[in-house]
């Protein structure tokens, strides 16, 4: 069951916050975040209605809101390689769908620009192909983004010489601390909250998600969970080297193979967790630690936000 609660964003929150204002509960923006305003006015809601005033909008509070079924989120209808894309953004970015997608970075790396979930860049080369099937496959709507910019956008990534894509990225943003400036910012985060550029995304990280599913076979895992363990692996750590897969795959004989298929499969992701964990920077061990551990226990909390794998993102300890 969803539940909606401080961090959370998207349409949803949007329908909560308009509700709560025609209420008179709720006086704030109707921007689809539910911050601290938000929070506040719907613990004075459910205590007007008897309910207990947690400020969590789970299937009580929402029949009492709209007198239905609290709905699912949108991303739960999406294939597990978008939900995958969405909790490995939401760790990147500290952001849930759809902002996750918009991750944006002006040059401090020397690579122009980055943008979306797997920080695709001009750099390499490797931000162009997406923004070039968008310019090709909808068109009209990057022209309605970009507006009366579309025209100096569209000259410069389809120039033929990346110095001149780079210098034109580059007067876009602030040459000290890189902020991308308006309304160039402003555009990213429209184009990347987009249905289209999401699938987009999706599509361009195939690579990444079939490396996942690859290493979920060559471990033995079989879950929603291990692809999206994998999945995180791939694109924060890039791999597992050979001798943490000896050690992985050594302690995973040593489990008791005659519990529960599922339990197993939670004990399994738990020391692939770990493992990986151990042979990163001594600098990150911990933060690595927290996130891995939170996906292969379907939940927990990872730079002090709450994460629910089933109630944020549809992903759940059931076979991929």
């Amino acid at each position: 069951m969803a539940i909606y609660k401080l961090g959370s964003k998207g349409e949803e929150v949007r329908r909560i916050q308009q509700k709560l204002t025609e209420l008179g509960l709720y006086q704030g923006p109707l921007d689809g975040d539910f911050g601290g305003g938000t929070n506040a006015a719907v613990i004075k809601f459910q205590k007007s209605k008897g309910l207990t005033g947690d400020g969590l909008v789970g299937q009580n509070t929402w029949s009492a809101l709209f007198a239905e079924d609290i709905p699912k989120p949108d991303l739960f209808n999406q294939a597990l390689i978008r939900k995958c894309l969405a909790l490995t953004g939401t760790f990147e970015t500290g952001k849930a769908a759809p902002e996750c997608f918009c991750g944006l970075s002006g040059d401090f790396d020397g690579q122009g620009m980055s943008f979306g979930v797997l920080q695709w860049n001009f750099g390499q080369g490797s931000l162009q192909p997406l923004l070039h099937d968008m310019l090709t496959e909808h068109g009209p709507v990057m022209h309605e983004i970009f507006g009366p910019h579309f025209d100096a956008f569209q000259s410069a990534l389809t120039s033929t010489s990346k110095d001149e894509l780079l210098e034109f990225v580059r007067s876009v943003q602030h040459p000290v601390n890189h902020k991308v400036y308006e309304p160039w910012a402003g555009y990213a985060k429209a184009l990347g909250r987009t249905a289209e550029f999401q699938e987009i995304q999706a599509r361009h990280a195939r690579q990444v998600y079939d490396r996942a599913i690859k290493m979920c076979q060559e471990y033995g895992l079989w879950s929603e969970r291990a692809v999206a363990l994998m999945f995180d692996i791939c694109t924060q750590n890039g791999s597992i080297n050979a001798v943490t897969r000896q050690r992985i795959q050594g302690e995973f004989k040593s489990l008791d193979q005659s519990q529960p298929k599922e339990a197993l499969e939670q004990h399994k992701l738990e020391i692939v967790a770990n493992r990986r964990a151990e042979v990163c920077n001594p600098r990150w061990v911990d933060d690595v630690r927290s996130r891995k551990l939170c996906i292969a226990r379907g939940g927990g909390h990872v730079h002090g936000i709450a994460f629910d794998l089933e109630g944020q993102f549809g992903i759940g300890l059931r076979p991929f």
